[in-house]
């Protein structure tokens, strides 16, 4: 196990669970309240024995696919009935983020609406938010290190809550852990690392080191994913993919661009409970095509290529390629979007945080153009 302390404080490596038990000591966290969820469950991933100083501890598992603002109520109503006075989160991006709005509502007042980046909210986090440990059993999200969290309100939205006190106290990334994960879901939430990768990298935001983290982050998953998907067996490649998603949630903060503003909002779809990876996916190639008009992104576009060792041909084309190798669906109708709701996407990708960081200012008719190429 490795420690790396880069905006928090990360317990990295095959076997890193087995310090979740000092952790939760030099936390001060007696009495955790655990998030994670039924597949996680199922896996038996909460039964090692690295997990039974979590024994006797309250947990809920009813974590939607994209965390809701009910969710986050239901379990805060557990944390403080259980007397917890921290959280671990254990599992994917949903038990995380999910994790986070409770960790915020423990110890800040009022609805949590108010604490929406694009709403002002920014200033209103304090660093009273709750003590978290996040354990990360996908590779993905990046969510164990961000100060992001993405949570659907009542009213459907899906906004963002940002903070650096919204980034976990600690990240426990333990390679062994997504071992299990089927090829599917390591598809998917392999792509949703390179994408965090991608776009942050081609930000305009002046952050040269996030973008040499990004830029490595980006070159480990191209080699690593195809590996860990044709074997998940493969510890080597799943440890470069984690690290992968390690390194893109270290870049958030350069902000990300158009293919997070556009699955923000179809991610706020409910009835059609879009897996944000696989949105991310569909999406990164036709945006791409879109941004490689601005000069200073089709010159990064070309470190991605060289970085990736892509000769030939483009990095957006090159992505079709991998999509398809990895059995991702080539369009958005085969998940069940319709071009009924191209216009309120369009509407809630312009007012998402990422649509402000994409290195084009793009409209609303970019947006329904770059839906149509993949309908």
């Amino acid at each position: 196990m490795n420690i790396i302390q880069y905006l928090t404080t990360i317990h990295f490596g095959a076997g890193a669970v087995s310090s979740l038990s000092q952790t939760l000591n030099e936390l001060g966290i007696t009495k955790p309240l655990v998030i994670s969820d039924h597949g996680v469950k199922a896996a038996g991933l909460l039964d090692g024995d690295a997990m039974q100083v979590l024994s006797s501890t309250p947990i809920f598992l009813d974590v939607p696919t994209n965390p809701t603002e009910s969710a986050v109520k239901e379990a805060l109503v557990a944390y403080r009935q259980q007397g917890c006075n921290g959280v671990v989160a254990i599992g994917g991006g949903s038990p995380i983020d999910l994790a986070k709005g409770v960790a915020l509502l423990a110890t800040h007042e009022g609805e949590l609406e108010q604490y929406a980046a694009i709403l002002g909210g920014i200033p209103k986090i304090t660093n009273a938010v709750a003590p978290l440990v996040a354990v990360p059993t996908t590779a993905g999200t990046g969510s164990e290190v961000g100060r992001a969290a993405l949570i659907t309100l009542d009213d459907g939205r899906k906004l963002g809550f940002i903070s650096p006190y919204l980034i976990p106290r600690r990240a426990i990334c333990d390679p062994e852990l997504t071992l299990g994960l089927p090829p599917a879901l390591t598809a998917a939430t392999g792509l949703d690392a390179l994408s965090h990768c991608i776009e942050t990298y081609l930000s305009p935001r002046y952050n040269p080191p996030a973008e040499a983290i990004a830029l490595d982050g980006f070159a480990r998953i191209w080699e690593a994913l195809p590996k860990a998907y044709a074997n998940g067996a493969d510890l080597v490649a799943r440890t470069e993919v984690m690290m992968g998603a390690l390194q893109g949630g270290l870049t958030f903060q350069k902000g990300l661009g158009a293919v997070h503003a556009l699955s923000h909002a179809l991610g706020g779809l409910k009835e059609l409970k879009l897996h944000h990876g696989t949105l991310n996916a569909i999406l990164m190639p036709p945006v791409l095509r879109t941004n490689a008009s601005h000069a200073a992104t089709a010159d990064k576009i070309s470190r991605l290529e060289a970085a990736a060792g892509i000769v030939g041909t483009a990095l957006a084309d090159a992505l079709d390629d991998l999509n398809r190798k990895l059995g991702v669906p080539g369009k958005l109708s085969t998940l069940g979007v319709t071009r009924e709701v191209f216009a309120w996407t369009c509407e809630r990708a312009l007012a998402d945080h990422s649509h402000q960081t994409n290195p084009r200012n793009l409209t609303g008719e970019d947006y329904a153009e770059i839906l149509e190429s993949v309908m």
